[in-house]
């Protein structure tokens, strides 16, 4: 704007500009061929990408990508291992870098924050390390039902309940149903990074708390196990229902914290290990 103001306010010729800016001679006969007001108007700046590049991809396999992605929905290995089989010769990294560029990729959120690292606790005792995770279970394409999940390592005793709605609010109340029914004290929960699990749901429960890993599902493997044993033993055989879902878990829980042996603690009952343990 400047560059402009001199040539067509102050009469400078534009090499007398190109000399007194810095810049090229010819940069500054563009800039006053694109600014007829006179340098009173921002003048944007144009990409420096080619229009064209020889080893770009083909149209044909552009939508072959996207209708390969928009079919199933898988992942990019996915789509690339099927163009593959049908022929089509494209690269791995095109796929993803094509996915991307059409909007197809799912993002890591912007809103998860860095948790500082605590120390894992060794579970020496009831309440040593309670590990919370969440089911989402699919009612049907927009739909879908939360069963949130406890365990406690020591004892595997474990407590679950279903929920139309997934947020922090019922994260604490699904907690202190836990802690109501639970014989022992939480001292230090660990959970994902979950929205449900965030700052304010920490904030508020007034308990030690930990993080796991991003990315690591193997330091919640106690829970997750448990949800494998969940899903198999109880939630497959129920309907898409929230009071349903909760009257077959607290018949199964009865059984799993009573009656079930777990090889986890040597096959014992949970119940059983909170006896000795007082």
């Amino acid at each position: 704007m400047e560059a402009v103001r001199l040539v067509k306010h102050r009469g400078w010729s534009t090499r007398k500009v190109a000399r007194y800016t810095g810049y090229n001679q010819s940069v500054i006969v563009k800039w006053c061929q694109k600014d007829p007001s006179g340098g009173w108007h921002r003048i944007p700046t144009q990409s420096s990408r080619p229009d064209h590049h020889p080893g770009a991809l083909r149209p044909e396999i552009v939508q072959s990508i996207v209708a390969q992605r928009q079919k199933h929905h898988r992942c990019a290995e996915v789509v690339h291992q099927e163009l593959v089989n049908s022929g089509k010769r494209v690269s791995l990294s095109s796929v993803k870098r094509t996915l991307d560029k059409k909007g197809l990729t799912k993002k890591r959120s912007p809103w998860k924050r860095y948790h500082p690292h605590v120390d894992r606790p060794q579970a020496q005792k009831p309440g040593d390390l309670v590990q919370l995770d969440t089911i989402h279970r699919m009612i049907d394409e927009k739909k879908r039902l939360y069963i949130f999940v406890l365990l406690d390592v020591y004892l595997r005793w474990a407590y679950a309940k279903a929920y139309a709605r997934m947020n922090g609010a019922t994260s604490l109340l699904f907690l202190a149903e836990a802690q109501k029914y639970s014989s022992f004290r939480f001292d230090m929960l660990q959970s994902d990074h979950g929205p449900e699990f965030g700052k304010w749901f920490v904030s508020q429960i007034k308990k030690k708390h930990r993080y796991t890993r991003i990315g690591k599902p193997n330091d919640n493997a106690h829970v997750e196990r448990f949800n494998r044993t969940l899903q198999e033993e109880c939630l497959d055989g129920l309907s898409d229902d929230v009071e349903t879902i909760n009257c077959g878990l607290k018949k199964y829980l009865r059984y799993y914290n009573r009656k079930r042996l777990h090889m986890g603690i040597s096959l014992q009952v949970s119940n059983q290990l909170i006896l000795m343990a007082k």
